[in-house]
């Protein structure tokens, strides 16, 4: 049997599959954590993930054909001439370079970036926080040689080759999913030379080899995850974590000036048009410390209310919010009456997360995305739940999907692993191994979706205006 391994080097951990390259079946799998990190200030030492994944490799990669890495997005890896890392990079969910992203929209505006980039920066992309860093710790930028991506630092440890691949890269707000190549001007405003940044190999190239496993190019978690579900196009998937994804392949590249959509590449020669909300299962997690619950009782309390939460609405901006973008934004919770009881409360925090996701599903069609033809997919830690895959069945008016339980992240890098190893079409062997099985949750038509969505949206514009909205 010919192995491959995957690697999802997360926020919160490393996990690696090995799977049989033919067939894709599952073999075996390890888990190690990372640091905890809080915002606004996230920030990892990269050699923590590398301590990981290797003792990883250790146990479980002595009989590898290929691997790959699939990385948390957008996070920033800076190294001197000789390779070695400056600082801790900053991950994608570190907002201290929102003001840098507020001066890098108005350098071009907003459309210019949508057009030059397919994504309007905002605090977590990589340019903006190497603004930061040029603007608050100069001495470590005047060394900088390199800028990678966390993933594309782990391919080097992987094959001592600087490379990276278009979906990852696509996250930076320096490299053009339309175009297919970096953008001189983008780094012209940071003052950087476009050398800084690895090369982009091609879907399904190899990086190099590590030992006598091949190293594939890598990619994003999000185009892992795409790959892992074997999206189709027309297909959307709604990732419950502690953040929040909405995305879908697409066959064109967006460029919503909106900022909502973020027009990210994929990995297989398509395109990934994605929404990310900070706040997703984090929020339903604190309502259970407060309420003094666990998860699983919080999921009882929600279910014993009504639909709408007796008029309870939450904006769950904890850790401010990327989508809408609102880095200070704090909580809003409102509604409460002397006679609220704690089941509305919780069923207000499961409301909260899933209207802001839809909200998100929502961007994605107003970006000229297809999404009303294909399967809706709920895969992360929060399809899991019992309330999370029919809330948004009900909200949607439609069936979801929720797969088997699986590390698609990591799956999706096996798929790659295995494309690089074997010379055949990402995409083709991502649809060979897509899942099967799962449970569909249909919607519930006595939920009045149009009133639970109408409230919160309402709550959104009072506290939260958007630029031309009435608040």
């Amino acid at each position: 049997m010919t192995l491959v391994a995957g690697i999802d080097s997360s926020t919160q951990s490393c996990k690696l599959e090995v799977r049989d390259a033919d067939t894709g079946e599952l073999v075996r799998s390890g888990h190690r954590p990372h640091p905890a990190t809080v915002p606004p200030r996230s920030e990892q030492d990269p050699h923590a993930w590398w301590d990981a994944l290797s003792s990883l490799l250790g146990e479980h990669g002595d009989d590898l054909a290929a691997v790959s890495v699939a990385g948390q997005q957008h996070g920033m890896v800076v190294l001197d001439d000789d390779r070695k890392v400056l600082r801790p990079a900053k991950l994608w969910n570190d907002t201290e370079s929102a003001p840098q992203a507020d001066a890098l929209v108005g350098a071009w505006g907003a459309q210019g970036w949508a057009d030059a980039v397919g994504t309007v920066p905002v605090a977590s992309l990589t340019i903006a926080k190497v603004a930061w860093l040029r603007e608050h710790e100069p001495d470590v930028f005047a060394r900088v040689a390199h800028v990678l991506l966390p993933h594309d630092w782990l391919t080097l440890q992987l094959s001592g080759e600087l490379v990276t691949d278009r979906g990852d890269a696509s996250g930076t707000g320096y490299w053009s999913p339309s175009r297919g190549s970096y953008v001189a001007d983008a780094f012209a405003l940071l003052d950087l030379d476009p050398d800084v940044a690895p090369t982009v190999l091609a879907p399904g190239a190899a990086a190099g080899t590590h030992g006598e496993a091949l190293v594939a190019a890598g990619t994003g978690d999000n185009m892992g995850a795409a790959l892992g579900l074997g999206l189709r196009e027309g297909d959307v998937a709604i990732s419950l974590g502690t953040s929040g994804t909405v995305f879908a392949v697409s066959a064109r590249p967006t460029n919503d000036a909106t900022g909502a959509v973020a027009g990210f590449a994929d990995a297989t020669g398509r395109f990934l048009p994605l929404v990310c909300t900070l706040n997703a299962t984090k929020a339903t997690d604190t309502m259970a410390r407060l309420l003094g619950r666990t998860r699983n009782e919080l999921e009882q309390l929600a279910s014993t209310s009504a639909p709408g939460a007796g008029g309870v609405v939450l904006l769950p901006y904890l850790d401010g919010e990327r989508t809408p973008n609102l880095p200070e934004a704090t909580g809003v919770l409102h509604g409460l009456r002397s006679d609220t009881e704690p089941a509305q409360l919780a069923r207000a925090a499961y409301e909260g997360v899933a209207c802001g996701l839809l909200d998100a599903f929502d961007a994605l069609r107003a970006a000229g995305v297809t999404t009303d033809e294909g399967r809706v997919f709920v895969v992360g830690g929060g399809a899991r739940s019992a309330v999370y895959p029919q809330l948004l069945a009900d909200l949607l008016q439609r069936p979801v999907v929720v797969p088997m339980p699986a590390e698609y992240v990591a799956r999706g890098a096996c798929v790659q692993a295995a494309a690089a190893r074997s010379g055949r079409d990402v995409a083709a062997v991502a649809l060979d191994w897509a899942p099967a099985g799962g449970q569909q949750v249909e919607p519930d038509p006595a939920v009045d979706a149009t009133a639970v969505r109408a409230a919160y949206r309402d709550l959104r514009r009072r506290t939260h205006p958007e630029p031309g909205e009435q608040p």
